[in-house]
């Protein structure tokens, strides 16, 4: 097994993901979730509300994090759309 240094925290998880496919990304980032007793990666993820129920301010503003082009002059249909599709 190889050393990835201090970033990865679970140097075999890591590997078992990367060879069933995953990027180096996700498989980091779940190597690393399961290495913190805080985190609970096999558990069902977050519970935010659909995008339906956002207002279109919100929409924009993660949009704005996501790097969204165009999400000024979008809808909230649009900017509900561009991020489903990210």
């Amino acid at each position: 097994m190889a050393d990835h240094g201090s970033r990865i925290k679970n140097d075999d998880a890591y590997e078992a993901l990367r060879d069933k496919g995953y990027s180096t990304h996700k498989a980091a980032a779940i190597a690393n979730a399961q290495a913190n007793p805080d985190m609970h990666p096999s558990e069902k993820g977050g519970h935010a509300k659909a995008y339906e129920e956002w207002t279109k301010d919100e929409l924009h503003d993660r949009a704005k994090e996501l790097g969204v082009e165009g999400r000024s002059r979008m809808t909230k249909a649009e900017l509900i759309g561009a991020l489903r599709t990210g």
